[in-house]
């Protein structure tokens, strides 16, 4: 019997009143320290372009400005629509990105991506969510394509898991003979870790 006590998955509720509040709520767009972390996860992909990618969570879209001039064709999806309609107006110009209304990880698009990139968005999921999101992350991931995760680490009360609980989670799956991951590279700074993994 499921356990009513258990953390559940955040949903759009959460969002929309987030958002409904502050347009901007974890200043991505001003941010010195976003800025460094942005620049940090561009820096961590291994290919100078990527012919179709994959962002969950892509919020007000900064971060997907930045994304796709490395991308042939990317997808980025939010839940939440007002954040999806401040990331349109954001990338409007750019003819190369598409985006979407989806919940994750149900909504999960089918792919394949040579690129997926997980920032700020796992530890919002209770961990069954999580382990969905896992699989289909990889299973939908070409072979030899990438998959790179970037989470905010301190403990954060709303959240079902935090930064460092998603990492592992996805770690397990690249240790010797456990899985179809393999990890190439990991960066834990004060406030976020950074890992890069490569389908087999």
């Amino acid at each position: 019997m499921p356990n009513p006590d258990a953390p559940r998955s955040l949903d759009d509720r959460y969002f929309d009143d987030v958002y409904r509040a502050n347009a901007d709520p974890w200043n991505f767009a001003s941010s010195p320290y976003e800025a460094a972390k942005y620049a940090a996860t561009l820096a961590a992909l291994p290919r100078p372009s990527y012919p179709s990618a994959f962002e969950a969570g892509c919020s007000i879209g900064v971060l997907t400005a930045q994304l796709t001039p490395r991308c042939g064709q990317l997808l980025s999806v939010d839940l939440s629509e007002r954040a999806l309609q401040a990331a349109r107006e954001r990338c409007v110009a750019l003819d190369n990105v598409r985006f979407e209304r989806r919940v994750l990880p149900g909504e999960f698009p089918e792919g394949p991506f040579d690129l997926t990139l997980i920032s700020e968005v796992g530890y919002y999921l209770a961990m069954p969510d999580l382990l969905t999101l896992r699989e289909l992350a990889v299973s939908r991931l070409a072979p030899g394509g990438h998959l790179l995760l970037v989470h905010w680490t301190p403990l954060v009360h709303d959240y079902p898991l935090t930064g460092d609980e998603v990492h592992e989670a996805f770690l397990e799956w690249a240790r010797p003979e456990q899985g179809p991951l393999k990890h190439l590279s990991g960066r834990r700074e004060e406030k976020y870790r950074l890992d890069l993994f490569e389908r087999a």
